[in-house]
C-alpha cells in the first residue's frame, strides 16, 4: 500500500505542521534525531531507524553516539540532557507497558531540570509524531532506505 501520508494529502499537511511546530521549540536538531532514532528503535521501524541514522551521520554524529542509542542508559556518550530526553521518549513510547502514570513525577522534575515547556512540548510532539510514523510504516511494510519524509 502508498504510504497513508501520501494517499491522505491532508495527512501530510497536519504532519509538516507538526513537524514545523517541533522546530519552532528550541531542541537541536541532533537531539530530534537521536529521540526518533530510539522511539524507532522500540518500535522497531526499520524504514525509521535507518532514515534516522543516515539524518545523523549527516550532521555530523560520531558512530559511537549513534550505535550507543540503544544502550544509552550504559554508555558514556550522553549528557544529563539527552538521558533525560532518552528516558521521556521510551516512557511516553511504551505506554503499554506502564503500571502507573505514563511520566512519572520524578522524570517530570529531570526532564523539566534540562528543557523549559517549550521544549518540552516540542520533544512530547516530536515523541508523539515519530510513533505515528513507526505504526504507519510498519503497517505497510514500508522498507528501510525509503525517503518520503
Amino acid at each position: 500500500m502508498t504510504n497513508p501520508a501520501f494517499v491522505l494529502p491532508d495527512g501530510m499537511k497536519g504532519i509538516g505542521a507538526i513537524f514545523k511546530a517541533v522546530n519552532q521549540g528550541g531542541i537541536s536538531h541532533e537531539l530530534q534525531e537521536i529521540v526518533g532514532l530510539r522511539a524507532s528503535q522500540i518500535n522497531g521501524c526499520s524504514a525509521c531507524v535507518h532514515a534516522h541514522h543516515a539524518n545523523l551521520v549527516k550532521a555530523g554524529e560520531s558512530a559511537e553516539r549513534i550505535a550507543a542509542v540503544a544502550a544509552w542508559r550504559e554508555a558514556p556518550f550522553f549528557d544529563d540532557a539527552e538521558r533525560a530526553a532518552l528516558e521521556l521518549t521510551e516512557a511516553v513510547t511504551r505506554l503499554a507497558d506502564r503500571s502507573g502514570d505514563a511520566v512519572d513525577g520524578e522524570l517530570w522534575d529531570r526532564v523539566a531540570d534540562h528543557f523549559d515547556e517549550k521544549q518540552l512540548a516540542a520533544l512530547i510532539l516530536l515523541i508523539g509524531v515519530t510513533n505515528m510514523f513507526n505504526r504507519l510504516n510498519a503497517s505497510i511494510k514500508e522498507p528501510a532506505g525509503t525517503s518520503w519524509t
